[in-house]
């Protein structure tokens, strides 16, 4: 008796996704933006759209949590974990960091979903490795995490800007013909989650890149 009760004093607490010996199994999608209503349907915030469009379709909801709003689901025997940092976009390695240890994901089963001005509008590409793209949120990811080796789905969201207005543009709402766009560009994206969990990045990459 004494013995369980030493023992069960040094138990870890399980995760949201519960203790499993198939660490493989695990999986987190990140959805990179910034909280607030001065920032919803922003350019920038097109990773927390995809995470929402994701839960709508796969019948989850978010909740608040420690620096992130999280929400859970499975697909095929995978548990999939899915946060938006509540630390604003330029800390977001933080949470990252904080939900990638707590819940013991294998850094290879993260997908970091953002935009991107360097791609034409609605351009996906999915790449495992790289630089930030001078984009502040991977960066300060990469500086947490001390590698820049991890899968990221860029969003292409165009570079219709004039010098010097590149975070009005970003920070900036849809326009008409983007909107339109939109839904189909998501339906798009919910077949290629699902093919990263499942087929891996490399068939994902050959299928859904430029596309």
């Amino acid at each position: 008796m004494l013995f369980r009760l030493i023992s069960g004093l040094f138990k870890k607490e399980a995760g949201i996704l519960g203790e499993t010996d198939e660490a493989m199994k695990k999986f987190m999608l990140v959805g990179l933006g910034n909280i607030g209503p001065e920032y919803a349907g922003t350019r920038h915030n097109v990773g927390f759209k995809i995470l929402d469009a994701l839960a709508a379709k796969m019948d989850f909801a978010f909740e608040p949590a420690k620096l992130a709003d999280i929400g859970t689901f499975k697909v095929k025997g995978r548990q999939v974990l899915c946060i938006k940092p509540s630390t604003y976009m330029n800390r977001s390695g933080k949470a990252v960091k904080y939900w990638l240890d707590k819940e013991k994901i294998p850094l290879e089963n993260v997908l970091i979903i953002t935009d991107d001005i360097n791609l034409p509008f609605g351009t996906l590409r999915l790449k495992s490795k790289g630089s930030d793209g001078g984009h502040n949120g991977l960066k300060d990811i990469q500086q947490v995490l001390q590698t820049t080796q991890y899968h990221r789905l860029r969003f292409g969201v165009g570079s219709d800007f004039s010098k010097g207005k590149q975070v009005d543009y970003v920070l900036g709402k849809w326009d008409v013909p983007e909107e339109e766009a939109l839904p189909e560009r998501m339906d798009r994206i919910m077949d290629l989650i699902p093919s990263f969990i499942l087929a891996g990045p490399k068939i994902t990459m050959n299928q859904f890149n430029n596309t």
